[in-house]
């Protein structure tokens, strides 16, 4: 077996890049433990749950490194590509990361600002007089 498997993962602005090896389940973002990183339990689960469904939380070390966004986007970004690593170590586990989503790159972006708005779709206020 290959000593590490590298994937990417993307959301909204958030790009991780996720390294798996085998290991005892060390999980570190950035050079820092996950808890240290995340400070919200929330984000620490949205990050371990690939490993969970699969049953290789205490089998494999995950190295993350993740850029851009917000804490949400990028446990999310780790999330996916955590997911996409585990079917690079083994391809029959397609079918219960699929079954729970963990596959599909969520497009949701922020929307650009039109001329003339204030916004993305926010119109300036029209006065009577």
């Amino acid at each position: 077996m290959k000593e590490s498997f590298y994937a990417v993962g993307r959301r909204k602005k958030a790009t991780a890049k996720v390294r798996v090896k085998s290991g005892q389940g060390n999980l570190t973002v950035n050079k820092r433990d996950l808890e240290n990183y995340f400070s919200r339990k929330a984000y620490s689960k949205i990050v371990k749950e690939p490993l969970e469904k699969v049953g290789f939380l205490d089998k494999f070390d995950v190295e993350a490194d993740v850029e851009g966004g917000g804490l949400t986007g990028q446990a999310e970004a780790i999330r996916l590509g955590l997911s996409r690593a585990i079917l690079k170590i083994n391809p029959e586990l397609r079918n219960p990361l699929k079954k729970a989503g963990l596959l599909t790159r969520n497009p949701r972006v922020k929307e650009r600002k039109k001329p003339g708005l204030r916004g993305a779709r926010a119109r300036p206020q029209i006065s009577k007089r």
